[in-house]
């Protein structure tokens, strides 16, 4: 490289990178890096970064383990950066939280030349971009399903449900003929409830905000019937008291246990019940909506790097080799998560070993992105409180939505 071009990107940043914090990066922005993310259940990330370490000696990552719970990673994650530390580098962030962070001015924006997103699944590279500009990088993504008994459907000559209307009916029907649950998604006042919840209103031709989390959007009539359809299970009797206080891990054990008929959950739910009591025995579809297939809400991991990062050069770099096809097909293969690069999901020696995949594919094309707001925490936490209330028959449909677009619009509105 001539010196003059050398000494103007060393001057005005890494290449690929927007404009940096004063605080951060000093030297060229290379060197070992800290990558925190959350707790590495299935332990296949660590070999994907010994792979990098071994064949980038001097640019050696440590994986650093937050909390398994969301909740927890994202307040481990802000102290840090509110603190303004150089103790991370890359970030592994819910794909909610890429509007927040990039909003306080904690992750630096990113060249989109320098990723292959038009190979990435759409719906997942809106999650990384923040008022039009691209601030992290699709890793993984994410949609619900709803896993189903096959055998008793079979049994009974009967598809799986693709409106509320049937889910009803053979939940409440077959759920007492064969002394099951009839349906459970997650219900425990948090984050997955206010998913389970968007769902519902989205899977009845409404939406709680609008996309760029400036607007309250919610139509009173839509949102009441998306909450009917929860709180009037749970009254019937077809949601059981139980799945008022499942999260993911409840809801999945419950329905690998045989004890329900239908149950929503992630992608991640699917292996662990192929190994269960009642491996070969379910299958999975698109979650079901008011006439018709419904809404997932869309998830996932994006990959971000840290304002305050001294190697951001680095960080760059590993977020492409980490991002890239090769390791994108083991995020399926060794770690079970959905992948964000679209070819992967037509692979027929991929399909024949997951047969989920195309359901999958059509869940999050079709599934919608959570709000970008900065106040997403604030909002989340309204929500799954408002609709706890509803589920836990505390409060009426009518009175809940109404109260729950007065206090969003207060939260919106606030400064």
């Amino acid at each position: 490289m001539a010196p003059l071009l050398l000494a103007a990107v060393l001057l005005g940043g890494c290449a690929g990178l927007g404009e940096r914090d004063p605080a951060a990066g000093a030297g060229d922005g290379t060197g070992p890096m800290t990558f925190a993310s959350g707790r590495d259940t299935t332990g296949y990330i660590q070999p994907l970064i010994d792979r990098w370490n071994e064949s980038h000696p001097d640019q050696r990552v440590t994986l650093l383990e937050l909390p398994e719970a969301a909740d927890e990673q994202r307040a481990q994650m802000v102290a840090n950066l509110q603190a303004r530390s150089d103790r991370y580098d890359i970030l592994g962030l819910d794909v909610v939280w890429t509007a927040e962070f990039a909003d306080a001015g904690w992750i630096v924006p990113l060249d989109r030349s320098m990723f292959p997103l038009g190979k990435f699944l759409a719906p997942v590279v809106d999650t990384a971009v923040y008022r039009d500009k691209l601030y992290a990088v699709p890793y993984t993504s994410n949609a619900g399903l709803l896993y189903y008994r096959k055998d008793i459907l079979d049994r009974e000559h009967l598809q799986p449900p693709t409106t509320w209307a049937e889910l009803r009916e053979q939940a409440t029907r077959l759920g007492k003929k064969y002394k099951l649950g009839g349906y459970a998604g997650q219900f425990l006042p948090y984050e997955g409830l206010t998913v389970n919840f968007a769902e519902a209103v989205q899977s009845a031709g409404g939406q709680i905000l609008s996309p760029d989390g400036t607007k309250v959007t919610l139509d009173l009539d839509k949102a009441r019937t998306g909450l009917d359809f929860l709180a009037g299970g749970v009254r019937e009797g077809w949601i059981p008291q139980d799945a008022l206080s499942f999260k993911e891990e409840e809801s999945r054990l419950a329905f690998q246990r045989g004890e329900l008929l239908f149950a929503r959950n992630w992608p991640h739910a699917y292996g662990p019940a192929t190994r269960s009591p009642i491996g070969g025995k379910f299958a999975v579809t698109r979650l079901p909506g008011l006439d018709g297939p419904g809404s997932s809400t869309l998830g996932g991991n994006n990959l971000a790097i840290s304002a305050y990062s001294k190697r951001q050069k680095s960080a760059l770099e590993f977020i492409r080799y980490f991002t890239g096809l090769d390791n994108e097909r083991r995020v399926l293969t060794e770690g079970s998560f959905p992948p964000v690069w679209s070819e992967l999901y037509d692979d027929p020696a991929l399909i024949k070993r997951y047969p989920y995949l195309p359901v999958l594919k059509q869940s999050i094309m079709s599934a919608r992105q959570r709000p970008a707001t900065a106040k997403y925490d604030q909002v989340s936490l309204v929500i799954s409180s408002a609709v706890s209330d509803a589920l836990n028959l505390r409060k009426p449909a009518d009175e809940t939505v109404a109260d729950l677009r007065r206090q969003l619009g207060e939260i919106i509105r606030t400064p």
